[in-house]
């Protein structure tokens, strides 16, 4: 996922700048066109940018936004006005960037400006949902209500990002141990039995030649063969930034195996949760489609989520162009057909997410735990051929010598 910075101006026609992190331009372009902004300029973060947001202290993560938004609840439902709650969750926020927009918050209310149009001025903290949701709290008297639901949407990405982190963590010390143990067997143990090789004088066996060929190469051209490795991810990167490249790359990880299985569920989980608390709220319908689509990852999902909402606003129920689209699974559409037969969409939306939030878990630690074998099958492999390579042509050297 890149990072962009971006200048933009909003409905009330100020200027604005900030950053934001998505896996395409396309899909921070619509980011922030669902906010009703206007792009003056888009572009990706350089290295000396993302390093002075680093400095600042950085985008406030879920986890941040969970406590903020229940200790927002509390608060205001002890009764405390909400100048006042705001004076004290910014006195106690840890992140600085979370901590600079609350009392930046505070100063615009003082001033008259509602909560969510002062939450506008800061993009990079507060996303569309959340400021949709303040707005609708404000105006219906529930802001308490609106701050629990993000809070429990904030807090339900943590754990996913948090299983995520914990999870990945072997695989990928596995995948480093496998590399190192790797170059260096081809550049310092195989060039000591290259000379001894050579003397044998006889024929040796494929495997051999291969191994000995692929370390003179590392030896001699590891410098061209690291660029050609930043060539081919720069090259990636590039082409998944078009939308062409984009939607091959949503396609591809929809076709995998595992992986499929797991981005389907993830964009089911986060399109029912992120709806349901949208509707939940009051929002309109079409409005709640529209910033719904804008949160998901994968292309293919977004582009299914836009047709409902075109079908939508022709007349047609929501479970019915997703289903046609093929890619949500049944129960979701399935679902979302009873709640609009009983009236309570929102709360099928939720049993739905509730369900693929558990789903979504168990497919990472599942896929998680089967990378492991792979890995240290794929080490044993890797470094076995090696070894192989070295000790065959020895043995036929021993075995002759006995034959004599």
């Amino acid at each position: 996922m890149a990072n962009y910075i971006y200048t933009v101006i909003n409905k009330e026609g100020k200027q604005l700048k900030g950053s934001l992190e998505a896996d395409t331009r396309e899909l921070a372009e619509l980011q922030l066109r669902n906010q009703e902004m206007t792009i003056v300029g888009i572009n990706e973060a350089s290295v000396m940018n993302q390093q002075i947001s680093l400095s600042i202290g950085g985008k406030p993560k879920a986890r941040d936004m969970s406590v903020f938004c229940r200790q927002f609840v509390s608060i205001v439902d002890a009764g405390v006005p909400v100048i006042t709650a705001l004076t004290m969750l910014g006195e106690q926020t840890e992140n600085k960037m979370l901590r600079e927009a609350i009392q930046g918050c505070k100063v615009s209310i003082e001033k008259g400006t509602t909560l969510a149009d002062a939450m506008m001025d800061y993009p990079k903290v507060f996303d569309r949902i959340f400021i949709t949701m303040v707005r609708a709290g404000e105006e219906s008297g529930s802001l308490s209500k609106s701050f629990d639901r993000m809070g429990v949407q904030f807090e339900k990405q943590h754990q996913l990002n948090a299983l995520i982190r914990k999870t990945s963590i072997y695989p990928t010390v596995l995948l480093l141990v496998t590399a190192v143990v790797v170059v260096i067997m081809l550049r310092v143990v195989v060039p000591q039995y290259k000379d001894m090789l050579a003397d044998l004088d006889a024929e040796l066996p494929a495997i051999t030649k291969f191994v000995m060929a692929l370390s003179e190469g590392l030896q001699d051209y590891w410098m061209i063969l690291i660029g050609i490795v930043v060539l081919l991810i720069v090259g990636f990167r590039q082409i998944a930034k078009g939308e062409s490249g984009a939607i091959a790359l949503s396609k591809l990880q929809l076709s995998l195996p595992m992986l499929g299985t797991l981005v389907r569920k993830q964009n089911s989980a986060g399109f029912t949760r992120t709806l349901s608390t949208l509707l939940a709220a009051g929002i309109p319908m079409m409005d709640a489609l529209n910033i719904a689509g804008g949160t998901l990852k994968n292309l293919i999902f977004v582009q299914a989520v836009e047709h409902a909402r075109d079908s939508v606003s022709m007349g047609s129920n929501l479970s019915l162009p997703l289903k046609e689209s093929g890619q949500f699974p049944p129960l979701v559409y399935q679902m979302i057909s009873i709640g609009e037969d009983t009236g309570n969409i929102d709360g099928m939306l939720d049993k739905v997410a509730d369900y693929y939030d558990e789903e979504v878990k168990e497919a990472t630690e599942q896929m998680m735990s089967l990378l492991e074998p792979a890995i240290i099958i794929i080490l044993a492999l890797v470094v076995g051929t090696i070894v192989m390579s070295v000790i065959m042509p020895m043995s036929s050297m021993y075995q002759a010598l006995d034959n004599v």
